[in-house]
């Protein structure tokens, strides 16, 4: 039924519970799996506290250093269960724009990630990266609590 699934990451342990039943449902329909983790862009004026210490050099090599942690979890997980993964990490303003274009771009035919992540209360104040998926995307998604 599915042949390629897209599973965003952003180290939270509920991303961690979406790649685990990514990697379940890919080996049960012998799908491949591509993991991404989007970056957001620095910003001089910002709430997040990681871009207000650092310059934007130290910014983007945290974030990529971040990212390839991030991403190694789905990579093992993926090898251990004998599956085929690729992983991407791009930077966007937008995360749910850029988890949609990738999975369009890769035609992933199925989305599995977390109910929410880290946005703590920037989530409450701009919706969950999650819903803004749902409600964009074209490709169904299965959301993990």
């Amino acid at each position: 039924m599915f042949q390629h699934l897209l599973v965003p990451t952003d180290g939270s342990t509920l991303s961690e519970a979406a790649i685990r039943a990514a990697v379940t449902l890919a080996k049960a329909f012998e799908a491949r799996i591509t993991g991404v983790h989007v970056i957001p862009e620095f910003r001089v004026f910002t709430h997040r506290i990681d871009m207000l210490e650092d310059t934007q050099e130290r910014y983007a090599q945290l974030a990529e250093q971040r990212a390839e942690q991030y991403l190694a979890e789905v990579s093992q997980a993926a090898q251990e269960a004998g599956l085929a993964c690729e992983t991407i990490s791009v930077t966007h303003n937008h995360p749910y724009e850029a988890i949609i274009q990738a999975g369009e771009e890769r035609n992933c035919d199925l989305i599995v990630m977390a109910s929410h992540g880290l946005g703590g209360l920037q989530g409450l104040l701009l919706g969950s990266e999650t819903q803004k998926v749902l409600t964009h995307c074209n490709i169904p998604v299965l959301v993990v609590r």
